[in-house]
């Protein structure tokens, strides 16, 4: 755990191990003005992940998944579907390792000239995840299988241009945060550049 003057850890408590940890942390918190207050917030813990949006720029598109959601069927996605770019937890690999693995499975795509772009926390008010976000270029040629995950995972893979998959963030139809996150900083800083040559 980081060190912080500002923070006393007074207590932590395993409520969960069954998936992954989720833990009760109490803890008191040096406000600005000097004085303390005691607090006691559940923090999750899934490990950390990477994600990745693979990008064709001879043809200005892009691949993604498609796949059942639980947790955002449980609240109000009627179908459970997300599209999303392809991720997964490091486990004992490096971001690098876990990425080019994933996108494998995942998609087909056997692709090794990754690109990182950022880190970020995705919901750090209860999730303790750092996701690291990549970005490669590939062609059709770097498909080696048909991809739709492993053991229990049925993962459709999608192939569309980034002004479709602009359209589906304006739409709704793409709502999934690091998805949304990866297809703005290519329209920004991959296919930005091609829009304003071609004006």
């Amino acid at each position: 755990m980081a060190t912080n003057p500002a923070i006393e850890v007074l207590n932590t408590e395993v409520l969960s191990d069954n998936w992954y940890v989720l833990r009760k942390v109490t803890f008191r918190l040096r406000k600005r003005d000097g004085s303390w207050e005691t607090h006691s917030r559940e923090a999750y813990d899934r490990g950390n992940g990477a994600t990745i949006l693979p990008y064709d720029p001879a043809r200005a598109t892009v691949i993604l998944t498609r796949q059942f959601r639980l947790p955002t069927f449980v609240n109000g996605n009627a179908s459970g579907m997300l599209i999303e770019t392809c991720a997964g937890l490091l486990d004992s690999e490096n971001p690098w390792q876990c990425i080019t693995r994933e996108l494998r499975e995942e998609t087909g795509f056997e692709i090794h000239n990754v690109r990182k772009v950022m880190e970020a926390y995705m919901s750090p008010g209860s999730v303790t995840e750092i996701l690291h976000f990549f970005v490669a270029e590939y062609t059709p040629a770097q498909r080696a299988s048909m991809g739709g995950g492993v053991e229990e995972e049925d993962i459709e893979v999608l192939e569309l241009t980034i002004d479709e998959a602009e359209a589906k963030i304006a739409s709704g139809e793409i709502r999934d945060g690091k998805t949304i996150m990866l297809l703005q900083y290519a329209a920004l800083h991959i296919f930005g550049k091609q829009r304003q040559t071609a004006a």
